[in-house]
């Protein structure tokens, strides 16, 4: 067995794209647009992850936009996506200049949550551990992760 992807259902795939690759930084590697059945999939991995992702190696997050359909709830239901990355501190940093709202700051150099624009909770998670730093020590929590 192997995992293949994650599922998530968007209500817009600009914002959700604008989100996933450009503040976040994965990587678009395939996008298939159904007219017959009003949907559009875009499948999405970490920049490390590419090469092997376009062989099938590497699991993905599929985006899937239904073109009739733009609400949807309880995008907390399945848990969370997570990814680890190299310094935790730069990426929630660049996060927080795009605007992205980090809910759980990483005040102990390992672990962070943020939330996509349709409330996907998001988890990152520092490659090895950090020492604490500020500001990121004393923030506190906002809303729900």
């Amino acid at each position: 067995m192997r995992y293949l992807h994650t599922m998530v259902r968007v209500s817009n795939l600009d914002s959700s794209l604008d989100f996933y690759c450009n503040k976040l930084g994965l990587v678009e590697i395939s996008r298939m647009e159904n007219e017959k059945g009003r949907f559009t999939l875009v499948f999405l991995t970490a920049p490390e992850d590419a090469e092997n992702a376009r062989n099938g190696g590497a699991p993905m997050v599929e985006l899937t936009y239904n073109w009739d359909e733009h609400a949807y709830q309880g995008g907390r239901n399945f848990g969370h996506l997570a990814y680890r990355v190299s310094d935790i501190y730069a990426v929630c940093d660049k996060l927080m200049k795009a605007g992205v709202t980090i809910n759980r700051p990483p005040r102990d150099g390992h672990m962070a949550f943020i939330r996509s624009p349709d409330g996907i909770s998001i988890e990152l998670l520092q490659d090895g551990h950090l020492p604490p730093q500020e500001p990121w020590a004393s923030m506190p929590n906002t809303g729900s992760w």
